[in-house]
């Protein structure tokens, strides 16, 4: 009996313990899942096109509701999750939730169960919100990443359906846990005199021990302004809440990378000023670079930690350290509308962003000043973001929602030089999300917002215009229709792409509720 108490014990104070990251393929980590807001999770060990397409293999998990009173248009945000927490009630996979009153929601996933939530202490009056400005908590929550771009995956990856695998043992690692993140400031601190050492860490890799929480904690941005650093397995606060914005910024795209946090502001709302702002947490100091910042998923990252951000003209790379433009991209009359998206291929490092007529604009990294390969202009898309995803065979595709589609867009080589060509054109949707991509699928929500640039339209009458969203998964390289979820969604959604991995994908809608579909979990 006494050695069973000492068990349970064990369990207990392993709660909030994990296995270590593993490239961060199955997790999603922030607005549009990683540091270069693909929204594309690379491997999962259930969701491919064979499988969902199978009659009745996808199926509306559970649904909750969730006690948040919407600010303007805004209610929920889409879920950050964690694939594997290891406590005294065994394996889970949790949902990190936003919502606009300042409130925190922790979902097992699994089993459709709240496992805590917070209102987030918040001070001075609540502002009067807009369209535009609609107050509250705008953006959702994140984990620590890194803007190490990930190797291209594929089929079935490592998750809950493969056996565990423990570090116990490995010289310096120590017991199977979250591996903290540390700043990125300096070398890491080496083993004893003597000891064995293992191959050199790479430089973006996600540094190890000290810092700032690492993985074990979640950070949320509140309506005043404060970045909270919480504990993910109760919402306790892991150190005191920082000032990172002033309060009533319009923030978007909140992300914890390289050992800082980032996040852009738009619309100057509460006269705060727009751009991107930076809080390192080693040397707590704070730095920003104002520009007109658009698209609603921020900052992208490449693989040397530069940040690109896209303004009303074109894209700027931001020295991460400094906040300095170390180069930008311009397009001679066109207003550009979307958030940008990076990506590797063939060697190099490329970025796209596209314009409110729907252009897609690819550029090199390494030479912002001249646009590789544009799309044709259509008519208003006005898109917020882009997703991107590589297949099997070594293309690359690049998918932008318009109006009341989701199209595709090949990155093809020939002769030296690239060139964008058309892909596929998705059904008709209604004000299509940014879509997601799992393993070779494209889950395209038609989102149902009734949309209008009539300033006059109230958001309670836009709410009252929008119809149910509908998620579509299509086969990523054709465009082909394999499940839809019917009439199952009763409120419209708005917001990123929605999050997923593990089998399981989520939609939040503006009625407050939090939807799971996906294959069930085997018991």
């Amino acid at each position: 009996m006494k050695r069973i108490l000492t068990i349970a014990i064990c369990l207990f104070a392993c709660a909030i313990t994990t296995f270590a990251q593993r490239g961060a393929n199955n997790d999603w980590m922030t607005d549009n899942g990683d540091a270069q807001r693909t929204a594309n999770v690379k491997a999962d060990a259930k969701i491919n096109k064979d499988s969902v397409a199978k009659p009745g293999a996808v199926q509306f998990l559970w649904k909750l509701k969730l006690k948040n009173t919407p600010n303007q248009l805004n209610n929920l945000t889409a879920p950050a999750t964690l694939e594997r927490l290891i406590g005294y009630r065994g394996f889970r996979m949790l949902g990190f939730i936003a919502g606009s009153g300042d409130n925190l929601f922790t979902i097992d996933t699994d089993l459709g169960r709240m496992e805590w939530e917070r209102k987030l202490p918040t001070s001075g009056a609540a502002q009067a919100g807009t369209l535009a400005c609609p107050g509250g908590m705008t953006t959702g929550v994140a984990r620590p990443t890194t803007s190490m771009i990930a190797a291209v995956g594929g089929g079935f990856g490592p998750g809950r359906n493969t056996p565990a695998k423990s570090t116990v043992g490995t010289p310096w690692e120590g017991a199977t846990t979250l591996a903290n993140v540390r700043p990125q400031q300096g070398p890491p601190p080496g083993p004893p005199p003597g000891a064995q050492q293992g191959p050199p860490r790479p430089s973006n890799a996600p540094p190890m021990g000290g810092g700032f929480g690492g993985l074990s904690v979640i950070y949320a941005l509140a309506s005043d302004g404060m970045l909270h650093s919480m504990h993910l397995s109760n919402g306790q606060e892991y150190q005191p809440p920082v000032k990172f914005l002033p309060p009533g910024a319009n923030a978007s795209g909140l992300i914890i990378v390289n050992g800082k946090a980032f996040a852009v502001t738009a619309q100057s709302c509460n006269s705060v000023a727009n751009g991107l702002w930076a809080y390192d947490f080693e040397s707590k100091a704070m730095a920003s670079w104002k520009g007109d910042v658009v698209g609603s998923a921020g900052a992208a990252f490449g693989g040397d930690g530069t940040a690109y951000v896209t303004t009303a003209n074109g894209v700027t790379a931001i020295d991460p350290k400094t906040l300095q433009s170390k180069g930008s991209y311009t397009a001679s009359g066109q207003e550009f509308s979307s958030s940008p998206v990076v990506f590797e291929f063939k060697g190099k490092t490329l970025v796209a962003a596209a314009t409110k007529t729907g252009s897609v604009h690819l550029l090199d990294a390494a030479n912002l000043s001249t646009a590789l390969a544009t799309t044709p202009a259509g008519k208003e898309a006005s898109p917020s973001a882009l997703s991107s995803w590589q297949d099997a065979s070594g293309t690359r595709w690049i998918l932008a929602p318009t109006d009341n589609a989701v199209v595709a867009w090949k990155v093809v080589e020939q002769g030296g030089s690239l060139s964008l060509q058309s892909g596929w054109t998705s059904r008709a949707l209604v004000s299509p999300l940014a879509p997601t991509i799992i393993n070779g699928v494209v889950f395209a929500t038609s989102s149902g917002e009734f949309r209008t640039n009539d300033a006059r339209v109230t958001a309670a009458q836009r709410a009252a215009r929008s119809k149910p969203a509908v998620i579509y998964a299509l086969d990523a390289t054709t465009g082909k229709e394999l499940w839809n979820s019917g009439t199952t969604i009763k409120s419209f959604a708005r917001g990123n792409a929605l999050s997923g991995g593990m089998g399981q994908f989520y939609l939040t809608t503006f009625d407050g509720t939090f939807y799971a579909f996906g294959f069930p979990m085997e018991h």
